[in-house]
This record gives C-alpha cells, structure tokens and sequence, in this order.
C-alpha cells in the first residue's frame, strides 16, 4: 500500500476511533508491524505540526489519539456556546402534548395516559424550556404539577393555550382504541 493511502487510513481509524488506539492494534488494522506504524503515525504528527492544520496525534503511553490543537480551543468554545436547535422526539411531542392539553397534570397522570414511564422526555422538555413547574397537587406526597411556558407559546405560533387546535372526537375514537388493542398485544405477550 502506498504511503499516503496508509496515512489516510490511519486518520480515519483515528478519527472514527475518537478516543486512543494502541498501536498493535493500529498496526494491526493496516497490516503492518507496530515498529512501521509507530514510525508513519510519528511522521504524521510532523506533518500535522508543519502543515498548520487544526488537528494533532498525541501520543498516550503506547497508543495514539487524534485530538484539536489548543490554539483552536476558543473557537471550539464559541461553537458550543451556540445555542442548540431542539429536536423533539415522538416521544416528548407526545409528552408535550398531554401537558398543553391536560395541564396542570401530573407525571403520575402523563404515565397513566401514555402507559410508560415519562421522566426522561418531561426533563428534556423543561431543559428546552417548553414545560415548567407550575405548582404541587393537594394529595399526599405533593406531587409536581407541570404545565407549558411562555417559550411553548412562542415555538408553536399560539398566543394563548385557547388557540390550540381543537381535538377531533373521531380521531380521539380511532387513538382509544389503537390505544386499548396495544394494550391487549402486550398483554397476550
């Protein structure tokens, strides 16, 4: 194999690897012995340091990793710093729905409807800020009662909850029962 066609394929292990590669593995994925492989990785990292590029191999005891040079490490931060577009999951648009629809309701009450457990996708939705605290229910335990914030309003076009769509009785009928018929297929599992 030419020169380059092994350096390439060497970045793309490590790249695609993400964390350390030991060298005998390394080696052993391009089909050389660790002694050449050292040498072309060690080559390699001259080349990264002359060519000016974003990138480094370091090398970690008997392993290499690829890594960002530290002078690029404020760019780095300027893109995390960046403000995430929320992707909502069917999951979470369900969530969410039984909230903006039932509120204020209860986790316990959001289960109840959807048949699981809604931990994960109720914090995802008050991580966005699209659902909140908005009191405790009087009942034992004071559970949280949940509803939809501001931000909901803004991302769904809706000035207030009394614009959301109105639920059809039909369809409501024909999710009952796809509802009830889940049921029962796990049920007779």
């Amino acid at each position: 194999m030419e020169q380059k066609k092994i350096e390439g394929a060497i970045e793309a292990l490590l790249f695609a690897m993400g964390g350390s590669v030991e060298l005998p593995t390394l080696a052993k994925a391009i089909g050389h012995d660790p002694e050449t492989t050292r040498k072309i990785v060690q080559n390699m990292m001259l080349n990264y340091q002359e060519e000016g590029r974003g990138i480094k191999i370091i090398e970690l005891e008997n392993a290499f990793q690829m890594c960002t040079k530290e002078e690029y490490y404020e760019y780095l931060v300027n893109m995390a710093l960046q403000p995430k577009k929320a992707v909502l999951s069917d999951v979470m648009l369900e969530t969410l729905s039984i909230i903006a629809y039932k509120q204020p309701v209860t986790k316990l009450e959001i289960e109840k409807i959807r048949g699981v457990k809604c931990d994960h996708a109720v914090s995802k939705l008050i991580e966005y800020g699209l659902v909140q605290e908005v009191g405790r229910l009087d009942a034992p335990g004071k559970p949280i009662l949940l509803g939809t914030t501001e931000e909901f309003l803004r991302n769904f076009g809706v000035q207030g909850l009394d614009e959301l769509p109105e639920i059809d009785p039909v369809q409501m009928e024909d999710f009952k029962a796809e509802a009830e018929e889940e049921i029962q297929l796990q049920l007779n599992l």
